[in-house]
């Protein structure tokens, strides 16, 4: 973590097992995009998420096929699950039984105040937190009409007219959330919940959209926060497969020096000079150590040249260049690699490395 950034100090909740706020390190969350009710492919899924290191799951709950389904999927998976519940209080009550260890609500349109207290009593009496989750497009009526559009003053009071009733019921096991497409009005909103408020927040730009202009709303949003000491937990929403969210996850975590995971590729964006098939050789490598948790620095460069010295702070790599390469560690060159043997040569290096 960067000596100059100082965390927010907030409340602490579990999820599960998962410690979220009061100084514990940053969650990593993603949500399924299979029907739940498919009960084998939601579970399938969830594995994915998990090996790809996601600590929180949440699926969406739209039916009581979906809550039923909700208590198998449950057996069947060791990582904390959340039941994300829109307008029906009653599946909200439901997935508490299937036994979720969480859930995520709107209360902004959960039907009438009475419906919302049934969902904060049975989960107070489970000692169940719940995400307070407000985004742009469902505040309050009243706030909405306050302001005339959802600025992010209008989420946080609308936000903030939930915790109190929250508080007023003796409930205070919640995270918040108050999620925008657009990015700096997402930003805006936490940095006002956070002077407000202390308890945990979950990040996330809501909608963010495909895997680049979503990778780069969220690293932007998020990272932000994060390296202002804001947030706790959070999301990258993709419309991608989930798994792609985990992995831009961590790699905001790793910008932002906040988390590691996995290898970091350190690799050349390519010019003149490349005279290898650098593109191939870093998806291969990529690929093949996807499964390593260990955090080295790996080198791919496409310059024989330039490549050691421009990756010299890398535990490992290779620099390519006329048919061959060269292997260094720490910027000294160790042999010369034909180019066909260069990503072999380079994964077994790594694997020996981190001994994985």
């Amino acid at each position: 973590m960067p000596t100059n950034l100082k965390r927010k100090n907030t409340r602490r909740i579990y999820i599960g097992n998962v410690p979220i706020g009061g100084g514990a390190h940053i969650a990593v969350q993603s949500m399924t995009n299979t029907d739940t009710r498919d009960v084998a492919a939601t579970v399938g899924q969830i594995e994915r998420l998990s090996d790809a290191g996601c600590e929180i799951v949440r699926m969406a709950v739209p039916d009581e096929a979906a809550a039923t389904a909700f208590r198998e999927i449950k057996s069947n998976v060791t990582i904390p699950l959340i039941a994300d519940i829109h307008f029906d209080h009653r599946l909200a009550l439901k997935a508490l039984d299937a036994g979720a260890d969480g859930l995520r609500i709107n209360p902004g349109n959960i039907s009438g105040k009475t419906s919302v207290e049934k969902i904060v009593k049975a989960a107070k009496g489970l000692k169940v937190p719940i995400r307070i989750g407000v985004n742009a497009g469902s505040l309050h009526k009243e706030t909405l009409k306050k302001y005339g559009h959802p600025s992010p003053e209008a989420m946080v009071e609308s936000v903030l007219i939930n915790v109190n009733l929250f508080e007023s019921l003796g409930f205070d096991r919640f995270k918040i959330s108050l999620k925008s497409s657009n990015v700096m009005d997402t930003i805006r909103a936490y940095e006002l919940l956070s002077e407000k408020v202390d308890y945990p927040l979950h990040l996330g730009v809501t909608e963010a959209g495909t895997l680049i202009s979503g990778t780069v709303k969220s690293a932007l949003g998020i990272g932000y926060l994060l390296a202002n000491g804001i947030g706790d937990t959070f999301r990258v929403s993709l419309t991608r497969d989930p798994v792609e969210e985990v992995k831009v996850a961590y790699e905001i975590l790793r910008a932002t020096n906040l988390r590691h995971r996995g290898p970091e590729i350190i690799s050349c964006p390519t010019c003149g000079r490349t005279e290898i098939d650098l593109f191939s050789l870093v998806e291969k490598v990529e690929t093949a150590l996807a499964d390593i948790k260990a955090s080295p620095k790996v080198a791919i460069m496409g310059c024989v040249v330039n490549g050691p010295g421009e990756a010299k702070e890398a535990d490992i790599g290779v620099a390519g260049g006329r048919g061959q390469g060269i292997l260094f560690r720490k910027g000294e060159v160790i042999k010369k690699v034909p180019e066909r043997e260069l990503a072999k040569v380079l994964i077994n290096e790594v694997r020996k490395l981190t001994k994985e």
